[in-house]
């Protein structure tokens, strides 16, 4: 059964250029993003992780992690990243998880479970191996996202969309499309105008269905 919005992601342990840890003590009361990768030493993969990087601050005002997973081992890892601060002009400060084993592929339902990489294989035989989840501090799948080979990731969106994941969640609203931070949001349609009045000073009414309002600064 592939993972599911709000369902606990696996618990388990994890090994890492940076060291072994168990999944759910690393993300702590923390939000974190779990981003995974076919091969090292490809193309797209490069220039998405030096997109990460360059966004290190960025997470850290989210209270947010970051874990890369890619199926090549510990030692690739660290000469990947070699590769990546040269390309992307950041050096990657996040662990990445060595699943040459295919645990964590098969654990959050990236692989069939009886898959097995062939000898010789190219990025291609684990192709579906490119997600990107975003996890809250309750351990459970908030947003994935699933991209071809071809496609480099938009890691821009992926910061948009954690913000709109904190807003929401701390807020008890929703966010209409394209929503950024200061923008109105969307008050929740069991909420009365007279208690959304009363909470945001002011509301908007588009349709009787959608009302807008701007969150107290």
């Amino acid at each position: 059964m592939a993972l599911r919005i709000n369902d606990t992601i696996p618990d388990m342990s994890v090994k890492t250029d940076q060291g072994e840890f168990n999944l759910h003590n690393w993300i702590g009361d923390s939000w974190a993003i779990l981003f995974s990768h076919p091969k090292d030493f490809t193309p797209v993969c490069t220039t998405e992780f030096g997109a990460v990087a360059r966004l290190s601050d960025e997470w850290k005002k989210r209270g947010t992690k970051v874990l890369g997973i890619s199926v090549d081992g510990v030692e690739d890892h660290k000469k990947w990243k070699a590769d990546i601060e040269k390309a992307g002009g950041a050096a990657p400060d996040f662990p990445i998880v060595a699943d040459d084993g295919l645990e964590m592929a098969k654990a959050f339902d990236m692989l069939p479970a009886e898959y097995v990489l062939p000898d010789g294989r190219t990025p291609a035989d684990s192709a579906t191996v490119r997600v990107v989840f975003i996890v809250g501090p309750d351990k459970k799948l908030k947003l994935s996202m699933t991209y071809p080979m071809t496609v480099g990731r938009n890691f821009g969106e992926v910061l948009r969309a954690l913000d709109a994941l904190q807003t929401t969640s701390r807020e008890g609203v929703a966010t209409p499309a394209d929503w950024t931070v200061g923008q109105d949001v969307i008050v929740p349609v069991a909420v009365s105008d007279e208690d959304a009045i009363a909470k945001y000073g002011k509301i908007d009414t588009v349709l009787p269905y959608l009302r807008t309002a701007k969150l107290p600064a």
